[in-house]
């Protein structure tokens, strides 16, 4: 039987208009010429704002390094309690959940409500008014320290935190992605609730509290036949006129005026007012069953992209065949069982690109997290084909980075919650210090990959012994000496440290 062409043409607009949400072309857009730095620096936020349940920090996107890259980043911290308001932004995005828990809830455009209230079995006429009444929305997701969230463009979300300490996120936010049409040097955030602020530019607060007071003016001048008009807050409703609004969601002329934000100080972090957020969500998931559910919607993506990996003689999918409405969005990486580079000693490397996360090939981003423990180093290496934008989740790591020139560009220890931005192929190496040294990378590409300078699987490695020589003007034992020193992967233990303790015990002794 033929499908119905009204079913059908629903069908395909919600698909393209997602696919055109979420579709990246090639090349990605940076800005030539950004990235000529002599100079690296270990960056703190510079911009702050304050809420009634949490504070927001961030960095200074016009700031070189940031160009370079072509990303801005921001630090949210949400007190128990506290809910961040929804809203979206105009460049692809991925979220890192430093420590915490909560819940999280991502708005896929055109899809339908999955999660409903249960329904009465009385036929009676109250009955099916309350029925009518049920809450519904869409699929909310459990967050929680060491999971990475991918947001698309313009996809409305918002964050809850459930738990009894602060939740605390990094987000970097791509845009010179080609999603992204509408400001190349500084993020966006439209939001659909409360009167916010700009994370991103504190100038900005300041103009845009001047544009008001301009605006305000000439609404309460230009009335008209319904009187003076009263200008809305800082979020997507409030340029609207209230009328409007009341009679597109058939409310009083106060409920409009709720949604425009009049009057709300709370800022864009607000406490809910009851002692719980409810909402409709399984209940009772014990953190394995949780984790097991997880594998599973693994499990069956993985089977999906089987089915739709393309044949040779196709060039790519066109989003059509896709699953939108199911698309994987949370990927967990503090994980140890999962980790990509393990050593018991050593630490971990554990990375999510498009192979693990198959809506990342949308988004070009991928992450890379890293754990070092005492006096463990990340042997030098380049990234290949992305930028890398390292922020510290805890402890203190001497690290190194080399440019094009040969030039030391960095030298210096990073800590707890400085951000460092890596161009491109510039060399880099770590050395934890002896509290170890945790990180998140984010990269601007969905399948980053990189090349060690030492270790079994380095560059070096991989010469003939007689190019060593020749390169390096060394006999043939040095060459073949410095080709097999090491026997380690990515990760290695600091030979200096250990002399050093070993020197301090014999000190101690004699």
């Amino acid at each position: 039987m033929a499908p119905k062409p009204v079913l059908l043409s629903v069908s395909l607009c919600v698909l393209v208009l997602f696919n055109g949400c979420l579709a990246q072309s090639h090349p990605r857009q940076r800005q030539m010429g950004e990235c000529r730095l002599n100079r690296l620096d270990a960056l703190e936020p510079t911009i702050r704002t304050e809420a009634e349940a949490g504070v927001i920090e961030s960095w200074e996107p016009n700031d070189q390094q940031f160009r370079c890259a072509g990303v801005a980043v921001a630090r949210r911290t949400i007190e128990p309690n506290g809910l961040l308001l929804p809203q979206y932004s105009n460049a692809p995005e991925l979220v890192y959940i430093v420590r915490g828990r909560g819940l999280s809830g991502i708005l896929l455009p055109g899809c339908p409500e999955s999660y409903e209230g249960s329904l009465q079995q009385s036929q009676g006429e109250q009955s099916r008014r309350l029925q009518q009444q049920q809450d519904r929305h869409q699929k909310i997701r459990y967050v929680r320290e060491g999971d990475i969230l991918a947001l698309p463009a313009g996809v409305a979300h918002w964050c809850y935190n459930e738990g009894e300490s602060p939740l605390v996120a990094i987000s970097l936010i791509d845009t010179t992605n080609s999603a992204n049409q509408l400001d190349q040097r500084r993020p966006r955030h439209f939001y659909l609730a409360g009167n916010p602020e700009d994370e991103f530019q504190q100038e900005h607060q300041r103009y845009g509290q001047r544009r008001r007071q301009q605006q305000r003016q000439h609404h309460l001048l230009a009335g008209g036949e319904h009187g003076p008009r009263q200008l809305g807050g800082d979020n997507v409703f409030g340029g609207f006129d209230a009328q409007f609004l009341a009679d597109v969601f058939n409310v009083d002329i106060e409920t409009a005026r709720r949604l425009q934000g009049v009057g709300d100080n709370r800022g864009n972090i607000v406490m809910v007012e009851s002692r719980h957020l409810e909402t409709l969500r399984p209940r009772g998931w014990s953190r394995e069953e949780q984790e097991r559910e997880e594998r599973r919607e693994r499990e069956r993506e993985s089977e999906r992209e089987r089915e739709r990996r393309p044949s040779p003689w196709r060039r790519d999918d066109n989003g059509l065949d896709e699953t939108i409405c199911s698309l994987r969005l949370k990927e967990s990486m503090d994980d140890p069982s999962r980790a990509d580079i393990y050593n018991p000693d050593l630490g971990r490397i554990s990375t999510v690109n498009s192979l693990t996360l198959p809506v990342l090939r949308w988004l070009q981003l991928s992450a890379e997290r890293g754990v070092l423990y005492k006096d463990a180093m990340y042997v030098p290496h380049w990234n290949l084909n992305a930028h890398s934008v390292c922020y510290a989740t805890k402890g203190r790591a001497q690290v190194q980075v080399v440019d094009d020139f040969g030039e030391t560009v960095f030298d210096d220890e990073m800590r707890e919650g400085q951000l460092l931005i890596v161009p491109q192929n510039f060399a880099m190496v770590k050395r934890a210090s002896s509290e170890g040294f945790e990180w998140i990378a984010f990269k601007t590409t969905d399948n980053a990959m990189i090349s060690p300078l030492a270790g079994r699987t380095s560059a070096i490695r991989a010469f003939p012994e007689e190019v060593l020589a020749n390169a390096f003007q060394i006999s043939r034992e040095d060459a073949r000496r410095l080709k097999f020193s090491r026997h380690e992967t990515a990760l290695a233990p600091s030979i200096r440290s250990s002399s050093e303790s070993a020197s301090a015990r014999i000190r101690s002794v004699v």
